[in-house]
């Protein structure tokens, strides 16, 4: 085999397994996604959230991750957070509206989002992120995991940092419907059949106790979905009859059997479109 033919394979390597980008210029955004293969930082510069005030019926959840997100980009110590509990009810919108709040107080922080399948490479990403000045928010959206996944293991890099620690520029909130981050019924089969039940799940379960914030998130009640609906329709400009509201807004969670602050948006969506106005 000669140089050229050499030199072929090289290219045609390199072509299917890029060099990791480095670090990029983090003054370009406040929000990145982390992507892998290559791994690379790509800004995002309008990130898709909604206004802080919008969010109804969290706010023991709002004011207590908004006081330790404000004391992390002070540079003080702060707790990663795991937001869990019920589907639709604004976890991850509270992530990103609080983080445009503390930009708004004339703070910097960066909020970087990491996708459950992208876990295994956090190693790198901290690494980047550690030689930094930034401060940087971790958000994971969705975090579970299944009977056979080993990616919970990557995570305690995040959460517990080995022998280096954590970066202390760097902390991690994640979103869950589940308090575990695994199902219930997957711990209860573990613990029946296993030789040694008490140990059987004991790795995976205290994951999430290594979260130093724990905020619950439960269904609305319907006055709070309805105020939700309101506030959605002063903040857009769109008037309504309160009968109408309240007829339309009740056959709409009817329809789709269930009530939070996703269905509220849905309804309001569809509103807004009718009367023509854009979002």
């Amino acid at each position: 085999m000669n140089n050229v033919d050499l030199r072929r394979i090289a290219d045609a390597l390199e072509r299917m397994s890029p060099a990791p980008a480095g670090a990029p210029d983090f003054s370009e955004a406040d929000a990145f996604v982390w992507h892998v293969a290559p791994d690379r930082l790509a800004p995002v510069p309008d990130v898709n959230r909604v206004d802080l005030s919008l969010l109804v019926g969290i706010n023991r959840s709002r004011d207590t991750l908004l006081e330790n997100t404000l004391q992390f980009a002070r540079g003080l110590p702060a707790n990663n957070a795991l937001l869990w509990g019920a589907r639709g009810m604004g976890k991850s919108s509270l992530v990103k509206s609080i983080h445009a709040e503390v930009l708004r107080q004339g703070l910097g922080l960066k909020i970087v989002e990491v996708q459950r399948e992208d876990l295994p490479s956090i190693g790198r990403l901290l690494s980047l992120l550690r030689a930094s000045s930034e401060r940087f928010l971790l958000f994971c959206d969705d975090l579970s995991f299944s009977h056979d996944d080993q990616h919970y293991k990557s995570l305690k890099a995040v959460l517990d940092g080995g022998i280096e620690g954590r970066p202390e520029n760097v902390v991690f909130y994640a979103t869950s419907n589940r308090r575990h981050l695994m199902p219930r019924d997957m711990i209860e089969n573990e613990r029946s059949s296993s030789i040694n039940p008490s140990e059987a799940v004991e790795e995976k379960v205290s994951l999430s106790d290594r979260f130093g914030l724990w905020l619950g998130f439960h269904p609305c009640s319907q006055d709070e979905y309805l105020d939700m609906i309101r506030g959605y329709c002063k903040e857009y400009g769109i008037e309504i009859d309160e009968d109408t509201l309240w007829a339309e807004a009740i056959e709409w969670q009817a329809t789709r059997g269930s009530r939070s602050g996703r269905v509220a948006w849905q309804y309001f969506t569809d509103l807004a479109g009718r009367r023509g106005v854009s979002l």
